[in-house]
C-alpha cells in the first residue's frame, strides 16, 4: 500500500500560510480530538501534530495535511473526515522523526485508506 501523492499537501483548503494553525481545535466526525501542537506548510511535506490530551493518555498524532477537510479560522477549528478511534489507532507521534521518510511512509500508509473521504 502506498501513500497518495498529495496526502502531504493541503487540499481544498487554503494552506493558511498567513495564519498559524497552532492552538486550533481539531474536530473529528465524532467530536473534538484535541489541539494542534505544531503545523507545517511546505508543499508536499505539510502536516499537523495534534495533542489529543487525556482521551488517549496525552498522546500526540501526526496528521498529513491532506486529511484536513476544512479550516474555520473564525472559530479556530480544523475538521477532518476521520473518527477519534481512527486517529487513536494511528502511529504514535515521534518527536524528531516528523521528516524521516520511513516514519512518514508509516503514517501515510496508515491514513491512505481514509484519504479522499
Amino acid at each position: 500500500m502506498t501513500e497518495m501523492p498529495d496526502m502531504w499537501s493541503y487540499r481544498d483548503v487554503p494552506p493558511a500560510q498567513t495564519m498559524d494553525l497552532v492552538g486550533y481545535e481539531v474536530v473529528a466526525t465524532d467530536g473534538s480530538l484535541g489541539k494542534i501542537d505544531a503545523a507545517t506548510y511546505e508543499v508536499g511535506h505539510s502536516f499537523i501534530v495534534v495533542d489529543t490530551g487525556f482521551w488517549i493518555f496525552g498522546k500526540k498524532r501526526t496528521l498529513p495535511a491532506g486529511v484536513l477537510n476544512r479550516i474555520d479560522h473564525d472559530q479556530r477549528k480544523v475538521f477532518v473526515n476521520l473518527t477519534k478511534d481512527q486517529i487513536r489507532e494511528a502511529p504514535d507521534f515521534e518527536a524528531g522523526l516528523e521528516r524521516d521518510e520511513a516514519y512518514r511512509k508509516d503514517v501515510g500508509n496508515y491514513y491512505s485508506p481514509y484519504y479522499g473521504i
